[in-house]
């Protein structure tokens, strides 16, 4: 599902403009990105959460010329689904 289909499904399911919904959609996401840029966690009960991790820059290695590089340190964002989640997308797939 792309952002621009959230809007519309936002906008068919609660008979809002697409003008509001995008709106409403912008705000979630922009609060989302604000609290993980500040370090903190989001959590959604029954769907997962997300938290920035930070990883140390290290010593690698250029596959094609093998000439060693340095590789900076950098902080990714990570989503862990809830147990909930996990469970109803693997339900039936136990053989």
């Amino acid at each position: 599902m792309t952002k621009s289909e959230l809007i519309d499904a936002l906008a068919e399911r609660r008979n809002l403009s697409r003008r509001v919904a995008e709106e409403v959609v912008n705000i979630i996401f922009d609060q989302m990105k604000s609290t993980l840029m500040d370090g903190n966690r989001i959590e959604i009960r029954g769907f997962g959460s997300f938290k920035v991790e930070d990883y140390e820059g290290y010593i690698g290695r250029n596959p094609r010329t093998r000439q060693q590089i340095l590789v900076p340190s950098k902080r990714l964002p990570k989503f862990k689904t809830s147990k909930l989640l996990h469970a109803r997308l693997n339900a039936g797939l136990e053989g």
